[in-house]
């Protein structure tokens, strides 16, 4: 059987993208775990100023977005799960 090079390192480059996104998500979730007072808000009430940690690694806050036209927030509760 002839040696596979390009076949190890694209599989070797797909086990470290996996296992970087593992991580990132992980250090998230447990970094911006906050165990302060639900707020509940209906609708049309004005969101209150928050910041979560994106997947790059910066920290995003509304603020950040004032005045913009659209923020758009989207999570996978599912990510990296079985279900």
């Amino acid at each position: 059987m002839p040696f596979r090079f390009p076949k190890i390192v694209k599989a070797l480059r797909m086990s470290t993208a996996t296992a970087e996104g593992i991580f990132t998500g992980l250090i998230n979730l447990l970094w911006t775990r906050d165990f302060g007072d639900r707020i509940e808000l209906k609708p049309g009430d004005i969101a209150p100023d928050f910041s979560l940690a994106g997947s790059d690694g910066r920290w995003y806050g509304l603020r950040d977005f004032h005045g913009t036209h659209v923020v758009v927030l989207a999570w996978f509760p599912k990510a990296f799960t079985p279900g």
